[in-house]
Protein backbone atom coordinates (compact mmCIF):
# COMPACT_ATOMS: atom_id res chain seq x y z
CA UNK A 1 0.00 0.00 0.00
CA UNK A 2 2.52 2.41 1.07
CA UNK A 3 4.50 1.63 -2.30
CA UNK A 4 1.59 2.59 -4.42
CA UNK A 5 0.81 5.56 -2.51
CA UNK A 6 4.32 6.88 -3.14
CA UNK A 7 3.93 6.63 -6.50
CA UNK A 8 0.44 8.08 -6.63
CA UNK A 9 -0.38 11.05 -8.69
CA UNK A 10 0.30 14.06 -5.97
CA UNK A 11 -3.04 16.65 -5.69
CA UNK A 12 -3.46 19.38 -7.69
CA UNK A 13 -3.62 22.38 -5.78
CA UNK A 14 -7.16 22.90 -3.78
CA UNK A 15 -9.23 26.09 -4.01
CA UNK A 16 -10.02 26.43 -0.53
CA UNK A 17 -11.74 30.10 -0.51
CA UNK A 18 -12.30 31.09 3.21
CA UNK A 19 -10.84 27.81 5.03
CA UNK A 20 -8.51 28.72 7.43
CA UNK A 21 -5.83 26.79 9.10
CA UNK A 22 -3.44 23.79 9.63
CA UNK A 23 -4.43 21.15 11.87
CA UNK A 24 -4.25 18.11 11.06
CA UNK A 25 -8.23 17.44 11.55
CA UNK A 26 -8.88 20.40 8.47
CA UNK A 27 -6.09 18.67 6.45
CA UNK A 28 -7.78 15.35 6.53
CA UNK A 29 -10.70 17.15 5.88
CA UNK A 30 -9.00 19.05 2.56
CA UNK A 31 -8.04 16.01 1.40
CA UNK A 32 -10.92 14.32 1.64
CA UNK A 33 -12.24 17.25 -0.72
CA UNK A 34 -9.65 16.71 -3.20
CA UNK A 35 -11.08 13.06 -3.15
CA UNK A 36 -14.28 14.01 -4.06
CA UNK A 37 -13.89 16.78 -6.21
CA UNK A 38 -13.78 14.40 -9.53
CA UNK A 39 -16.10 12.50 -8.87
CA UNK A 40 -20.16 13.13 -8.86
CA UNK A 41 -21.52 10.94 -6.32
CA UNK A 42 -23.52 12.71 -3.42
CA UNK A 43 -21.62 14.26 -0.46
CA UNK A 44 -23.09 14.33 3.52
CA UNK A 45 -21.36 16.48 5.44
CA UNK A 46 -22.06 16.69 8.96
CA UNK A 47 -20.73 18.75 12.40
CA UNK A 48 -21.87 21.05 14.77
CA UNK A 49 -23.30 24.27 13.69
CA UNK A 50 -20.58 27.12 12.78
CA UNK A 51 -18.36 24.73 11.77
CA UNK A 52 -17.91 25.60 8.10
CA UNK A 53 -20.30 22.89 6.72
CA UNK A 54 -21.57 25.75 3.45
CA UNK A 55 -17.57 26.30 3.24
CA UNK A 56 -16.68 22.82 2.44
CA UNK A 57 -19.52 21.91 0.11
CA UNK A 58 -18.38 25.09 -1.98
CA UNK A 59 -14.59 23.88 -1.65
CA UNK A 60 -16.11 21.15 -3.58
CA UNK A 61 -18.15 22.80 -6.00
CA UNK A 62 -15.18 25.02 -7.28
CA UNK A 63 -12.51 22.15 -7.40
CA UNK A 64 -15.11 19.96 -9.25
CA UNK A 65 -15.80 20.15 -13.17
CA UNK A 66 -19.17 22.01 -12.27
CA UNK A 67 -17.18 24.70 -10.95
CA UNK A 68 -18.02 27.18 -13.92
CA UNK A 69 -21.68 26.32 -13.20
CA UNK A 70 -23.85 27.47 -10.19
CA UNK A 71 -23.94 26.55 -6.88
CA UNK A 72 -27.55 26.37 -4.84
CA UNK A 73 -27.77 26.88 -1.70
CA UNK A 74 -31.26 25.77 0.14
CA UNK A 75 -31.36 25.89 3.95
CA UNK A 76 -34.22 23.66 4.61
CA UNK A 77 -34.61 25.01 8.14
CA UNK A 78 -35.60 28.40 6.97
CA UNK A 79 -38.14 27.68 4.44
CA UNK A 80 -41.62 27.34 5.62
CA UNK A 81 -42.18 23.70 5.50
CA UNK A 82 -45.71 24.62 3.00
CA UNK A 83 -43.40 26.53 0.44
CA UNK A 84 -40.78 23.84 0.56
CA UNK A 85 -41.87 21.67 -2.21
CA UNK A 86 -42.34 25.00 -4.23
CA UNK A 87 -39.32 26.03 -4.04
CA UNK A 88 -37.42 23.05 -4.92
CA UNK A 89 -39.49 21.54 -7.51
CA UNK A 90 -41.17 25.28 -8.81
CA UNK A 91 -44.84 25.42 -9.99
CA UNK A 92 -47.00 26.43 -12.78
CA UNK A 93 -49.29 29.25 -12.52
CA UNK A 94 -52.59 28.67 -10.47
CA UNK A 95 -50.97 25.63 -9.02
CA UNK A 96 -52.41 26.80 -5.52
CA UNK A 97 -53.92 30.14 -4.13
CA UNK A 98 -51.00 32.71 -4.63
CA UNK A 99 -49.13 31.11 -7.47
CA UNK A 100 -49.69 34.15 -9.82
CA UNK A 101 -47.09 32.91 -12.10
CA UNK A 102 -44.64 30.01 -13.07
CA UNK A 103 -41.62 29.66 -11.19
CA UNK A 104 -38.42 27.89 -11.70
CA UNK A 105 -37.36 25.62 -8.77
CA UNK A 106 -33.87 25.87 -7.18
CA UNK A 107 -33.27 22.33 -8.28
CA UNK A 108 -33.63 23.41 -11.70
CA UNK A 109 -31.78 26.29 -11.25
CA UNK A 110 -28.97 24.04 -9.70
CA UNK A 111 -28.75 22.09 -13.73
CA UNK A 112 -25.25 21.30 -14.62
CA UNK A 113 -23.98 22.68 -10.96
CA UNK A 114 -24.19 21.55 -7.78
CA UNK A 115 -27.09 21.72 -4.76
CA UNK A 116 -26.38 22.36 -1.42
CA UNK A 117 -29.35 20.99 1.14
CA UNK A 118 -28.55 22.86 3.96
CA UNK A 119 -29.57 21.52 7.21
CA UNK A 120 -31.40 18.53 5.18
CA UNK A 121 -32.90 16.64 8.65
CA UNK A 122 -35.37 19.39 8.44
CA UNK A 123 -36.32 18.44 4.86
CA UNK A 124 -40.16 17.48 5.38
CA UNK A 125 -40.78 13.69 5.86
CA UNK A 126 -43.51 14.21 3.00
CA UNK A 127 -40.95 15.60 0.15
CA UNK A 128 -38.23 13.15 1.11
CA UNK A 129 -39.71 10.30 -1.21
CA UNK A 130 -40.40 12.91 -3.87
CA UNK A 131 -36.72 14.23 -3.45
CA UNK A 132 -35.08 10.60 -3.61
CA UNK A 133 -36.90 10.22 -6.64
CA UNK A 134 -35.39 13.40 -8.33
CA UNK A 135 -32.08 11.52 -7.15
CA UNK A 136 -32.39 8.19 -8.65
CA UNK A 137 -34.14 9.69 -12.15
CA UNK A 138 -32.47 13.01 -12.17
CA UNK A 139 -36.72 14.55 -13.14
CA UNK A 140 -39.47 16.02 -11.23
CA UNK A 141 -42.49 17.23 -11.87
CA UNK A 142 -43.32 21.14 -10.80
CA UNK A 143 -46.31 21.70 -8.93
CA UNK A 144 -49.54 22.05 -11.15
CA UNK A 145 -47.35 20.52 -14.09
CA UNK A 146 -48.37 17.49 -16.40
CA UNK A 147 -44.60 17.34 -17.30
CA UNK A 148 -41.06 16.17 -16.20
CA UNK A 149 -38.35 18.05 -16.45
CA UNK A 150 -34.51 17.02 -16.10
CA UNK A 151 -32.39 18.48 -14.25
CA UNK A 152 -28.75 17.37 -13.81
CA UNK A 153 -27.23 18.57 -10.67
CA UNK A 154 -24.94 17.28 -8.17
CA UNK A 155 -26.39 17.11 -4.82
CA UNK A 156 -23.77 17.88 -1.45
CA UNK A 157 -26.29 17.99 1.73
CA UNK A 158 -25.39 19.06 5.36
CA UNK A 159 -26.91 18.32 8.84
CA UNK A 160 -25.62 18.92 12.89
CA UNK A 161 -28.12 16.31 13.43
CA UNK A 162 -27.73 12.62 13.98
CA UNK A 163 -29.84 11.27 10.88
CA UNK A 164 -28.99 7.50 11.44
CA UNK A 165 -31.42 8.25 14.99
CA UNK A 166 -33.62 10.17 12.86
CA UNK A 167 -33.88 7.41 10.64
CA UNK A 168 -34.41 4.78 13.17
CA UNK A 169 -37.21 7.15 14.79
CA UNK A 170 -39.06 7.54 11.79
CA UNK A 171 -38.46 11.04 11.32
CA UNK A 172 -35.70 10.53 8.45
CA UNK A 173 -36.33 8.07 5.31
CA UNK A 174 -33.81 5.42 5.33
CA UNK A 175 -33.14 4.94 1.77
CA UNK A 176 -32.71 8.34 1.29
CA UNK A 177 -30.30 8.13 3.87
CA UNK A 178 -28.32 5.53 2.24
CA UNK A 179 -28.81 7.72 -0.57
CA UNK A 180 -26.96 11.04 0.04
CA UNK A 181 -24.18 9.22 2.75
CA UNK A 182 -22.32 7.79 -0.52
CA UNK A 183 -19.62 9.69 0.78
CA UNK A 184 -19.55 11.86 4.15
CA UNK A 185 -17.16 14.10 5.66
CA UNK A 186 -16.95 15.11 9.15
CA UNK A 187 -15.85 18.49 9.97
CA UNK A 188 -14.38 18.92 13.49
CA UNK A 189 -15.59 21.28 16.32
CA UNK A 190 -13.37 24.42 16.97
CA UNK A 191 -12.80 23.12 20.48
CA UNK A 192 -10.92 20.25 18.49
CA UNK A 193 -8.65 22.36 16.50
CA UNK A 194 -7.57 24.81 18.66
CA UNK A 195 -4.08 25.47 16.74
CA UNK A 196 -6.36 27.10 14.07
CA UNK A 197 -8.17 30.26 16.44
CA UNK A 198 -5.10 32.34 16.39
CA UNK A 199 -4.96 31.91 12.14
CA UNK A 200 -8.86 32.44 12.25
CA UNK A 201 -8.75 35.72 14.27
CA UNK A 202 -6.45 37.19 12.77
CA UNK A 203 -8.21 36.51 9.23
CA UNK A 204 -11.67 37.80 10.69
CA UNK A 205 -9.43 40.77 11.98
CA UNK A 206 -8.04 41.49 8.45
CA UNK A 207 -11.58 41.16 6.72
CA UNK A 208 -13.30 43.37 9.98
CA UNK A 209 -10.83 46.29 9.51
CA UNK A 210 -10.96 46.08 5.19
CA UNK A 211 -14.77 46.31 5.50
CA UNK A 212 -14.91 48.75 7.93
CA UNK A 213 -11.73 50.56 6.33
CA UNK A 214 -9.91 50.48 9.77
CA UNK A 215 -6.53 49.75 10.14
CA UNK A 216 -5.18 46.98 11.44
CA UNK A 217 -4.73 46.06 15.02
CA UNK A 218 -2.20 44.25 17.28
CA UNK A 219 -2.80 41.38 19.70
CA UNK A 220 -1.38 41.20 22.68
CA UNK A 221 0.01 37.35 23.66
CA UNK A 222 -2.37 36.48 26.46
CA UNK A 223 -5.63 37.54 24.00
CA UNK A 224 -4.78 34.22 22.02
CA UNK A 225 -4.06 32.48 25.64
CA UNK A 226 -7.65 33.50 26.49
CA UNK A 227 -9.53 32.57 23.30
CA UNK A 228 -7.60 28.90 23.24
CA UNK A 229 -8.77 28.00 26.55
CA UNK A 230 -13.01 28.82 26.07
CA UNK A 231 -14.49 26.00 24.49
CA UNK A 232 -16.40 27.72 21.11
CA UNK A 233 -19.88 25.90 21.55
CA UNK A 234 -20.85 28.05 18.02
CA UNK A 235 -17.48 27.03 16.69
CA UNK A 236 -15.71 29.44 13.87
CA UNK A 237 -19.07 31.34 13.37
CA UNK A 238 -18.79 32.13 17.45
CA UNK A 239 -15.46 33.08 16.88
CA UNK A 240 -16.49 35.23 13.66
CA UNK A 241 -19.02 37.13 15.16
CA UNK A 242 -16.84 37.12 18.80
CA UNK A 243 -13.99 38.77 16.80
CA UNK A 244 -16.35 41.40 14.98
CA UNK A 245 -17.81 42.55 18.75
CA UNK A 246 -14.05 43.01 19.89
CA UNK A 247 -13.03 45.31 17.26
CA UNK A 248 -16.12 46.97 17.66
CA UNK A 249 -15.21 48.06 20.53
CA UNK A 250 -11.76 48.61 20.40
CA UNK A 251 -12.11 50.40 16.77
CA UNK A 252 -9.69 53.25 18.32
CA UNK A 253 -7.40 51.14 20.04
CA UNK A 254 -4.22 49.75 18.34
CA UNK A 255 -3.80 46.59 20.18
CA UNK A 256 -6.58 43.91 21.30
CA UNK A 257 -6.07 42.78 24.95
CA UNK A 258 -8.60 40.79 26.89
CA UNK A 259 -10.57 43.38 28.38
CA UNK A 260 -11.72 43.65 24.86
CA UNK A 261 -13.31 40.37 24.96
CA UNK A 262 -17.35 39.71 25.73
CA UNK A 263 -17.73 38.94 29.57
CA UNK A 264 -18.69 35.29 29.14
CA UNK A 265 -15.24 34.60 27.39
Amino acid sequence: YRHEKARAKPPVALKQEGIIGKSPSIRACLDMVAQVTAVGVPVLITGETGTGKELFAKAIHDNSPRAGKKFVVVDCASIPETLVGSMLFGHEKGAFTGAQKDRIGLIQEAHGGTLFLDEIGELPLMLQKDFLRVLQEFRFRPLGSNREIKSDFRLIAATNRDLKKMADAGAFRTDLLYRIRTFCMDLPPLRERTGDIRALAVHFMHLFCEREKMETKGFSPDFFDLLAVYDWPGNVRELHHTMEQVLTVARFEPTLYPRHLPTDI
